[in-house]
């Protein structure tokens, strides 16, 4: 029987890009439902003191004692706006949308393509925090890009119809914004390319693969 990852998150996106990494590694992601309000989200400057503090509220509903839990945050960090939305993104996107962000940089443009990516430059960020039964494990990563200046598609959630990710080298390493890499979406957003695309630049991904780097091989009772 495969190990199991409870995944306390309400968004089905987050858990089938959880599910579909894990499944390389032999590993089940289950989500872990916990009563409404018992999971708090705290006021903090930094992704990683906000998956701590959500991580060790989730410990009191493990489905049984030794069991995996694991959070995920992430943000989108505009440079122009001084990495704001950043912890604040999820509130952000739903009180102004996607809509309201493109708003927010319209006076950020350029005739040269180039120049206007790196004036609308930003990039999603992500930390997974994993309790393995005995301490808590950090995986950070991190998705360079650029604001688009309208939505583009509608597949993703979140940001990801307006973010432009950064094209990639042959190693998976972001490029400077006029160079056309070995991985690229060739200008379309997250949001207008095909989910497997999408998943060789994730941010989420990255910080899922940080963490496997630290993880222990579980046994087959947890």
């Amino acid at each position: 029987m495969n190990p199991t990852v409870w995944f306390l998150t309400s968004n089905q996106g987050k858990l089938a890009e959880a599910a579909h990494h894990f499944a390389n590694f032999g590993i089940t992601v289950q989500r872990l439902e916990v009563p409404d309000g018992a999971v708090v989200e705290p006021q903090a400057s930094d992704l990683e003191t906000v998956a701590e503090a959500k991580l060790r509220q989730a410990l009191a509903h493990l489905p049984h004692e030794g069991a995996m839990v694991m959070v995920e945050d992430a943000g989108l960090f505009v440079e122009a706006l001084d990495g704001f939305p950043g912890v604040y993104s999820s509130y952000v996107h739903d009180t102004v949308g996607n809509q309201g962000m493109t708003r927010l940089l319209e006076h950020l443009q350029s005739e040269d393509p180039v120049m206007e990516k790196r004036l609308r430059a930003a990039s999603f960020q992500a930390v997974a925090a994993l309790w393995d039964g005995e301490r808590i494990l950090f995986g950070k990563g991190e998705c360079k890009g650029s604001i688009a200046s309208e939505s583009q598609g509608d597949g993703g959630f979140g940001y990801d119809p307006i973010f432009i990710p950064a094209d990639l080298d042959e190693d998976g390493e972001p490029l400077p914004p006029d160079v056309l890499g070995a991985v690229s979406t060739h200008g379309k957003t997250f949001g207008a390319v095909e989910v497997d695309l999408k998943h060789r630049f994730s941010h989420r991904r990255r910080a899922l693969e940080d963490l496997m780097r630290q993880f222990p091989s579980p046994g087959p009772d947890r």
